[in-house]
């Protein structure tokens, strides 16, 4: 494979299909998937010794080939044909399907055996002919895993780039991802607390993955992992040194209601009181790796870290999220939008609210309060601040609360923690006045809270009934929003 970085897009993609019929001696061989399905109707004895007769090194070679092809339009093609090109030979199914049926409508001729047998070949052939170099790819150790989440992350680019359905990709983003499930279960995961003191880098990957609250400099990590900080990952065992999902917690002697007074206020003491640790606040949570996406780990995650804190602060009463609000600024802009629905309907602020925002930002009130919001300048008008501060908590309570996706709520942060069995606890008003915050949600932030004993009944309710357990604060905001909002 030398020299395959020189060779145009049309031939590294041939170049690299022809590894599926020949080996690195260039002699005519199974394909790799080929000989992994057949292989598998030997067992796994079987599929050993087929994999070190046939295809050994070649997923060495697939991968490398594969890696030297661009990221983008050329891999989403490479990725196309191996789903269109190698997933379930539709032919060889019919056939296994109707044997079934003549042994079934014979059963107690042929006899369970002859059956039970048949129905198993059905069940082989109905898996794709690509998941055998799934496997191959799998059985590579790191390096495998590691390609798997590179050539997954490349197939999720190529679905959302479609103009047009893509089902072939869509089928095999599924077997992947459903391989990634058991390949990344929680026996498989060890977890980590990083330090001052911890490999630099780790930090570095620490910082770089930080996706809510940005980190700003070494100073600003070294505060983020210091005293009443705890910081923690989960790694894989096979893939050491990779975070594959961090979370960050504060711990207090209350339920913070500001972002700032975390992320930017270093404690005073270097050394932590113990009386003052009665709250832990999980105030961020970041997957690293875009290949794992719908492969859920955070709440495996809080789950490990509520175990590791009780058990190093048994005065811990309190468990908490600080949490962002991405999409309550867009939600609220389309329902100032002429073209939007609800605003042909109805209007998101009472009467009084609508005069008072008018005499302060000026006529026609909806198109100015939407641009104000659109680039942030509310927040520089206090008088702004103030007349908004009633109307946008209670909307945004709704937006939490009322706001639903096939039932469940909206929010996509909302859905993860009321998932895990948390209370929709609290609003906070200005608790994030970074750029980013003011222009996700409008400075807010929303607490979620866990109460242990609670967690699993919330939980059930939720994903069962689609019933969200909501603090009074937001039950009462939610009242407010029904009759004074008339949506």
């Amino acid at each position: 494979m030398r020299g395959l970085g020189s060779l145009s897009r049309v031939a590294q993609q041939q170049q690299l299909f022809r590894f599926f019929a020949r080996g690195s001696s260039g002699r005519l061989r199974p394909s790799s998937v080929a000989v992994a399905t057949e292989a598998s109707d030997c067992g796994l004895a079987g599929m050993d010794e087929a994999f070190r007769r046939a295809v050994e090194g070649q997923g060495t070679e697939f991968m490398r080939s594969y890696g030297a092809l661009q990221a983008g339009e050329a891999r989403a093609e490479l990725l196309g044909r191996l789903a269109r090109d190698f997933g379930v030979e539709h032919g060889r199914v019919a056939e296994a399907c109707a044997e079934v049926a003549r042994l079934q409508a014979g059963a107690e001729k042929a006899g369970p055996g002859a059956l039970l047998q048949a129905e198993g070949r059905l069940r082989r052939l109905l898996a794709p002919r690509y998941q055998g170099l799934f496997l191959l790819l799998g059985r590579h150790g790191e390096g495998g895993l590691r390609f798997l989440l590179t050539l997954r992350r490349d197939l999720l680019a190529a679905l959302a780039a479609a103009n047009a359905p893509a089902p072939h990709l869509r089928e095999m983003n599924g077997v992947l991802k459903n391989m990634l499930l058991e390949w990344f279960s929680t026996g498989f995961l060890n977890l980590e607390r990083v330090t001052w003191q911890s490999p630099c880098e780790i930090l570095q990957k620490i910082s770089d993955s930080e996706a809510v609250h940005p980190v700003r400099n070494w100073m600003d990590m070294k505060r983020r992992v210091g005293s009443y900080r705890r910081c923690y990952y989960f790694v894989h065992c096979a893939i050491p040194g990779e975070p594959l999902v961090v979370l960050h917690v504060a711990l207090t002697d209350e339920i913070s209601s500001s972002i700032q007074a975390i992320v930017k206020e270093a404690p005073s003491l270097e050394v932590e009181d113990m009386n003052k640790i009665t709250t832990a606040i999980f105030y961020s949570i970041s997957s690293t790796q875009q290949g794992l996406q719908g492969v859920e780990l955070g709440a495996h995650l809080i789950k490990r870290v509520v175990t590791e804190l009780q058990m190093e602060f048994p005065q811990i009463k309190v468990f908490s999220t600080l949490s962002p609000i991405p999409g309550f600024t867009k939600w609220l802009v389309s329902l100032l939008s002429p073209q939007s629905k609800e605003s042909v309907r109805s209007n998101p602020f009472t009467d009084s609210e609508c005069r008072e925002i008018a005499e302060i930002a000026g006529d026609p009130m909806a198109e100015t309060l939407k641009r104000l919001l659109m680039n942030n300048e509310w927040v520089r008008s206090e008088r702004l601040v103030r007349a908004l501060q009633a109307p946008l908590l209670r909307l945004c309570a709704w937006y939490l609360y009322g706001e639903k996706h096939r039932g469940y709520a909206l929010n996509r942060v909302a859905n993860f923690h009321l998932q895990n069995g948390a209370v929709l606890w609290r609003l906070n008003w200005m608790a994030d006045m970074s750029p980013r915050g003011i222009a996700a949600s409008c400075g807010m932030m929303v607490n979620y809270r866990y109460f242990l004993e609670d967690t699993a009944r919330n939980s059930a309710a939720y994903i069962e009934s689609k019933h969200i357990k909501a603090s009074e604060q937001v039950l009462s905001l939610v009242s407010q929003f029904q009759q004074d909002s008339k949506l």
